[in-house]
């Protein structure tokens, strides 16, 4: 099981909304100590784009990916992306390495600042898996379906899935330096 934390660097207790959805969830039967809290799962949702640091023979590097968030049946977070294995990072991913990420929107004020950190790793899908995991990334992106060309193309690249094992939510709209914290077991 994953645990949920609170810390942030300013020390202040999570939010009353945070902690109503967190016990919402309990009485659900959902586990809200597995599942990210709301507000990282929130984050997840609200962003598109993710900055992806890996590394390779030829040393650290960057790529930024469009994703499609989902879950396990367990509720642990899966972000899904699209792109080939004969890129460098399709390359580098290949082998099962940990990652590194981060999602945030441009141009928001330092005020109101929020954006997700994490860490886990990637695996290409394929057969019935690949084909789950591609419907969910053309309902997030229905332009793709829309351009005959876009979608052929797309249908022919690879699709993988990030698997965090640490995930932060940064949220300077709660306070200067406020996080949240979420690991599942054993972390990666």
């Amino acid at each position: 099981m994953g645990k949920t934390s609170g810390k942030r660097d300013t020390g202040v207790n999570e939010s009353r909304n945070t902690e109503a959805t967190e016990a919402n969830e309990k009485q659900d039967g959902r586990a809200a100590g597995h599942r990210p809290p709301y507000g990282i799962r929130a984050a997840l949702d609200a962003h598109t784009t993710m900055t992806l640091a890996y590394a390779d023979e030829d040393g650290p590097q960057a790529c930024a990916v469009l994703y499609a968030p989902t879950e396990t049946p367990d509720g642990d977070p899966v972000l899904l992306f699209v792109t080939s294995a004969t890129t460098r990072h399709g390359r580098a991913l290949l082998g099962g390495a940990p990652v590194a990420f981060t999602a945030q929107r441009d141009g928001q004020e330092w005020t109101a600042l929020t954006g997700l950190q994490g860490r886990g790793t990637c695996r290409l899908l394929e057969g019935e898996e690949r084909e789950t995991a591609w419907r969910a990334y053309a309902a997030r992106y229905p332009y793709v379906d829309r351009n005959e060309r876009l979608r052929q193309a797309m249908e022919r690249t690879g699709v993988w899935e990030l698997r965090p094992g640490w995930l932060r939510l940064v949220d300077n709209g709660q306070g200067f330096g406020h996080k949240t914290e979420w690991t599942r077991h054993p972390i990666v």
